[in-house]
């Protein structure tokens, strides 16, 4: 029997996910099962369960896969030589998560699996942690800020952190539900808030 190629399975576990991506899309967690999986990915059970054994797997590898989308950018903003202004990394990180919000992207299913977590014990664990590290990316920020003298001395980084955090559930369910927000408004809320922090630190 011919050895499968990694590009293969990669390809079949890429075809899984994006299909059940669409069938919670349309119709949620609880409504979707594997049922609707199978068909809509075109595959027999046996295929599938080869790779997800239930749909909370399936669930699990799906906000694995969010978290590193949007943390990713976090990461590369640290890394630069020159810490960018708090309304320049609020208004990119927004901007980042604006466009996986379009249409069928992927993060339209965030705030579905925020509330699954709180009632599932199979997804809690999983959730928690990608929150938990998402977090710890503003608090890496926040230490950065303070260090740049962009906070005062004494400011607490995880509080700073967390608060920052914040913006994120509050971004996302306002361009879902309100459809009134987008990545610019972010910015420039952010930047007339620094502003005033900004001169204060001055004087």
């Amino acid at each position: 029997m011919p050895k499968v190629s990694e590009e293969h399975l990669e390809q079949r576990r890429r075809q899984i996910l994006d299909a059940a991506r669409r069938c919670f899309g349309r119709k949620g967690f609880h409504q979707t099962s594997m049922q609707d999986v199978f068909k809509e990915s075109g595959l027999s059970a046996g295929a599938v369960y080869r790779y997800f054994k239930s749909k909370e797997e399936i669930v699990r590898a799906i906000a694995v896969e969010n978290q590193g989308l949007v943390t990713a950018l976090l990461e590369e903003i640290l890394n630069e030589e020159t810490l960018p202004p708090l309304e320049d990394v609020v208004g990119r990180f927004a901007a980042r998560v604006e466009s996986l919000l379009v249409h069928d992207g992927p993060l339209r299913l965030a705030p579905a699996g925020w509330v699954e977590a709180m009632h599932n014990p199979a997804l809690s664990p999983t959730v928690r942690e990608l929150l938990t590290d998402t977090r710890e990316w503003w608090v890496k920020l926040a230490e950065r800020m303070r260090d740049a003298g962009h906070l005062p001395a004494d400011a607490d980084p995880r509080a700073v952190g967390a608060t920052l955090f914040c913006l994120v559930p509050g971004f996302v369910i306002q361009k879902l539900i309100l459809e009134d927000v987008d990545a610019a408004a972010l910015r420039a809320g952010v930047g007339a808030l620094t502003g005033r922090t900004r001169d204060r630190l001055r004087s």
